[in-house]
């Protein structure tokens, strides 16, 4: 799958306040500065399109960008983010269940770990809610940032995520090595998305019926 064109549409602070859209989604979710931002960038190929910082938190809000106008990538703030105030931190987290959880469009959710770190209990708290909430969106497993490992680190990484999910009950989904600096993943990350998605109508297609019999002889 290629993105020929891509662009903001909007922000929402909650479920409620997200866009009226008939197109599917694809949400990407993950700890706070997992690298979010920088991969919607990468696949893109838009240095520019969602905000980068290199402190947590950069995303406050549920934001959308529409994709070929086909579908819509979802950049969801990060969970565990540090600089919400704790009265606010249930009401931060309940946008984003609200939006998983009751989001009629959403087809995928793409879930953001860091490829240098074993699995932490901020992430596995996250796939445990998935599991008790009976989420019924399917999900995959993105390893961000293998530049900045040796491919043996961030490998294995990925297997004690598989041994520790197993292990726990969970389930063990698919799992995408990526780098938003040297582009490793791309291809598969957008294929694997395209596989969640309808298939896409041709133009001019029509109806598909064949009207050469009405030609006069």
């Amino acid at each position: 799958m290629r993105i020929d064109s891509a662009e903001f549409l909007t922000s929402a602070k909650d479920l409620e306040a997200c866009p009226r859209s008939a197109l599917p989604e694809v949400a990407f979710i993950g700890r706070s500065n997992v690298g979010k931002s920088s991969l919607v960038n990468m696949l893109t190929k838009q240095r520019g399109l969602a905000k980068v910082s290199k402190k947590p938190g950069a995303t406050k809000l549920i934001n959308f960008f529409t994709m070929d106008k086909w579908w819509s990538l979802v950049d969801l703030p990060g969970y565990g983010f540090a600089k919400v105030a704790k009265g606010k931190q249930a009401d931060f987290n309940l946008a984003v269940s609200e939006y998983l959880m009751g989001r009629k469009q959403l087809k995928l959710i793409c879930a953001l770990v860091d490829s240098r770190m074993e699995p932490t209990e901020l992430d596995l708290g996250f796939f445990n809610w998935m599991h008790e909430e009976e989420c019924p969106v399917p999900h995959v497993i993105v390893f961000t940032k293998t530049d900045e490992v040796k491919e043996d680190v961030w490998r294995r990484n990925m297997a004690i995520y598989e041994e520790t999910l197993d292990a726990l009950g969970l389930k063990v989904p698919e799992m995408i090595p990526c780098s938003s600096v040297d582009r490793a993943g791309r291809g598969v990350l957008l294929q694997y998305i395209q596989g969640a998605l309808p298939k896409r109508k041709k133009k001019g297609s029509g109806t598909g019926v064949q009207l050469n019999w009405m030609k006069k002889r």
